[in-house]
């Protein structure tokens, strides 16, 4: 069943300089009990697009248009008191700086507490009671004394499980994990990984994976979406992305990693340049300035034309290539890099 549906979704922002089209045209699907990753680099729109979801941009300086239709309820245009409510209860989000996220006048306990009220109506010892077991199911040792602490006496670690704990602790239907490894060592970053996966498994929530990491990706995901500069470039499973990526850029985010097994002598390739302004785009594909490939595109359609995510359904990207070029490119990358 389809939980999050968002079609043709604008972000603009107004400033001094111009608007800036954080995000352009984006559209996915979300099956409840799946996990969408989305991937990018900063400013491809992957932030924007979900505090959009939320509903949580300034609505005096920005525009949203389109579509977010989340269990068929339409969320762009919703007033905010309709938000309040779902917030927590139906869509919770993690951000990603646990300590600035939570308050530092309140214990953890506390603020798991006050969410669980907000949105059941329950009682302080009811709330307290489920602030514990929360504390207690995201792996945190000797949960009633620590719901007694404030977020200062947690570890990095711990804090973000227990931000974990605040976010569902109403049980919503989508989570939103905007980086929450980001800032933690190897090991506890696979501890929370394995920790989503287990709450996931037993709330059978869907969960919106936000990274730059695919590793992560690789790990946690069923479904890939690529960004750059507001819009979609390529979008499958997780296999069919990994192993068989359509998009230069996703090519591009894929070699600059390393790889098990791997040439130790090849390096890293980045993907050269920088993104595009997003208040000035370039004409065409967005990515065309940082693409070694334009030029096999014949009547410079990269430069002229922007490309349309396709097919509709199924593994697609947003490229002027052919698939006979994108399978030979590919081969010579992969022959390259060892």
């Amino acid at each position: 069943m389809t939980i999050l549906s968002v079609r043709d979704l604008k972000v603009h922002f107004s400033t001094e300089d111009g608007v800036v089209k954080a995000v352009d045209g984006l559209s996915f699907d979300l099956v409840k009990g799946r996990t969408l990753g989305i991937v990018g680099e900063s400013g491809s729109g992957k932030s924007v697009s979900n505090l959009a979801v939320l509903g949580l941009h300034n609505p005096e300086k920005t525009t949203v248009t389109g579509e977010i239709l989340f269990n068929g309820r339409q969320l762009v245009g919703a007033s905010e008191s309709a938000m309040q409510k779902l917030r927590g209860n139906g869509i919770s989000m993690i951000f990603q700086d646990p300590l600035t996220s939570l308050s530092p006048y309140y214990t953890v306990g506390e603020q798991i507490a006050e969410t669980y009220r907000r949105h059941t109506g329950a009682n302080k010892k009811k709330a307290w009671a489920r602030a514990v077991e929360m504390l207690s199911k995201v792996g945190i040792p000797q949960p009633e004394r620590r719901a007694k602490e404030y977020p200062h006496e947690f570890s990095g670690g711990m804090r973000q499980r227990a931000m974990i704990a605040i976010a569902l602790c109403c049980n919503p239907a989508l989570l939103i994990a905007d980086e929450p490894t980001t800032a933690l060592d190897v090991t506890v970053q696979a501890q929370i990984l394995d920790l989503l996966r287990e709450l996931q498994s037993e709330f059978d929530t869907a969960i919106i994976l936000i990274t730059h990491d695919m590793g992560v990706v690789a790990q946690m995901a069923d479904d890939v979406l690529v960004m750059y500069a507001g819009r979609a470039v390529e979008r499958g499973t997780v296999r069919e992305v990994l192993k068989t990526p359509q998009h230069p850029y996703s090519w591009g985010l894929l070699s600059s990693i390393p790889h098990l097994g791997g040439d130790v002598d090849v390096p890293l390739v980045p993907v050269r340049g920088t993104p595009p302004s997003l208040i000035d785009p370039p004409s065409g594909c967005p990515f065309n300035p940082r693409c070694d490939y334009r030029d096999r595109v014949p009547d410079a359609r990269c430069t002229t034309e922007r490309p349309a995510l396709l097919p509709e359904t199924g593994h697609a990207s947003a490229c002027h290539l052919s698939t006979a070029d994108k399978k030979r490119i590919r081969t010579d990358e992969l022959e390259r890099l060892g």
